[in-house]
């Protein structure tokens, strides 16, 4: 639940009688009402109030909820001394009275340094003077329906044209009246009457034909009283629940990096001893490796350093090894802008090289784009940027780390400024180190690339070094099976 939902729930309990008990010895809503409609019709004689149309009697179907036999079911109006619509005049810095607006009240408190003053004619001022007790209702705009009721009046004011005042007896509660105010039956009763425009009004008419819930005075004011002593604790439920809101939007991310984790250090499927170790099929890396620089499809690098201990962040089983990111495969980054620039761009055909884009992977699709260069062009300065099966081509700016495993089969073609292309040595997992690379190698791409909008992967001499955990290569296999099993969980979880 919500804790809007359980204020409205505490508001919902307290016009329907349920929120305190019923006392005998504290009369009736009947009684009460034959009160007010008496003091109600002395003022009208003694001309204090206008007498109005007589409402309609309150017909069983429009009867939300049963109330308790001491209480009874009265129109808005038939309470009301008045519903009267504010004064309509410019706000001033200056002039002779303060005139609160529908702006001035915020978070249900009149913000008394913002109201303005105006001007108005001394006869008028009785009209629109606020009184202790007052409520103000906005009658037009965003927040029409909300309500306000006076408390303090630091110095003599009116009210705004788009605000309605209403005024009732003294046996009424005015703090009762304000809760109802907020409750689901009210809200029902203003939307079935505001006026369907673009700019949503309500009128005294509305106001006037809402039907209440009217209990004895002490009741009232019990009611009242267990409200407000409930309220702070909605309130601090709220606290509560926003902080658990977030944990729970949290939850499946930090579910998933921790699994992620766990994958790395070894801690999420057992080690096999027959499965051999991860130094061993380094070393079978390491001979591709070689194979590769011998028959010149890769060129020779200068040795990466040895890992010392005091740069493993974390233990890891016996028969894994840690290396070098430099040392899983060849990497290259496209080539510099002027390289490839718009005006170089061909028609698609007659020999046409396809060039490979951002959108090529981070939406992992070969045939995406429509951007390609003479052959002449790639045979001469462009050739060592070619992509193949099986290469790993990874978006470098803007949407960094965004990886796509090229498929067998795809027009012949070299990356743009913006990708990177890894091949990895054999017999290393591709999908193990996809995993490793998104887990921790676009995290730490992110932390240290430069820029402010557009974010960078790191220099080559920087992401070369980062260190590795290899397992054996049926461990890799393993790993990645349990992760395609737990994973899609997290996201259920979203």
């Amino acid at each position: 639940m919500t804790p809007e939902q359980l204020k409205a729930s505490i508001l919902q309990y307290a016009i329907q009688g349920k929120l305190v008990e019923q006392r005998p010895e504290e009369g009736t809503g009947e009684e009460l009402y034959r009160q007010i409609q008496a003091e109600k019709q002395r003022l009208i004689q003694e001309k204090k109030i206008k007498k109005e149309k007589p409402l309609a009697e309150i017909s069983e179907d429009e009867i939300p909820f049963d109330i308790p036999e001491s209480w009874k079911w009265v129109r808005w109006g038939n309470l009301s001394f008045s519903i009267q619509y504010g004064y309509n005049a410019p706000a001033k810095k200056s002039g002779r009275i303060k005139m609160v607006r529908i702006s001035d009240i915020q978070e249900g408190k009149v913000v008394w340094d913002t109201v303005p003053f105006c001007d108005i004619k001394e006869e008028e001022i009785p009209t629109y003077l606020l009184s202790i007790n007052d409520i103000l209702f906005a009658r037009t705009g965003g927040t029409v329906g909300k309500s306000y009721i006076v408390k303090e009046i630091p110095e003599e004011a009116i009210y705004a044209g788009y605000l309605i005042r209403t005024r009732y007896s003294d046996m009424l509660c005015p703090e009762y009246l304000y809760y109802f105010m907020q409750t689901h039956l009210y809200w029902t009763q203003l939307r079935n009457g505001t006026i369907a425009t673009a700019q949503p009004n309500c009128n005294g008419q509305t106001l006037s034909k809402m039907i209440l819930p009217l209990p004895p005075l002490a009741e009232q004011k019990r009611i009242v009283a267990k409200i407000e002593e409930l309220l702070p604790l909605v309130d601090r439920y709220a606290v509560a629940y926003e902080k658990l809101e977030q944990v729970n939007a949290k939850f499946p991310d930090d579910m998933k990096k921790s699994i992620l984790q766990y994958a790395i250090q070894g801690k999420l499927v057992e080690q096999r001893a027959e499965e051999g170790t991860g130094e061993e099929l380094y070393q079978q890396m390491q001979a591709e490796k070689q194979r590769l620089i011998a028959e010149k499809k890769i060129k020779k690098e200068k040795p990466l350093p040895e890992i010392a201990e005091n740069e493993k962040p974390y233990d890891i089983p016996d028969n894994w090894t840690w290396v070098r990111f430099g040392d899983l495969g060849s990497y290259k980054k496209g080539p510099f802008g002027s390289a490839i620039t718009k005006s170089m761009f061909v028609p698609k055909g007659n020999g046409a090289i396809k060039v490979y884009e951002q959108k090529n992977a981070i939406q992992k699709d070969a045939t995406l784009g429509d951007y390609y260069i003479r052959r002449d062009y790639f045979e001469s300065k462009m050739k060592g940027f070619e992509v193949f099966p099986g290469d790993i081509i990874v978006s470098c700016a803007g949407t960094i780390g965004e990886t796509y495993v090229m498929p067998d089969k795809f027009e012949q073609g070299i990356i743009n400024q913006a990708l990177m292309r890894m091949k990895i040595f054999e017999p290393l997992y591709i999908p193990y180190f996809l995993t490793f690379f998104d887990f921790v190698l676009k995290k730490n791409a992110r932390s240290g690339s430069k820029g402010s909008a557009i974010k960078n992967i790191p220099p080559f001499e920087i992401l070369k070094n980062y260190l590795v955990p290899i397992p054996p290569l049926a461990e890799q296999r393993r790993i990645v099976a349990k992760l395609e099993e737990i994973l899609p969980l997290c996201e259920r979880l979203k």
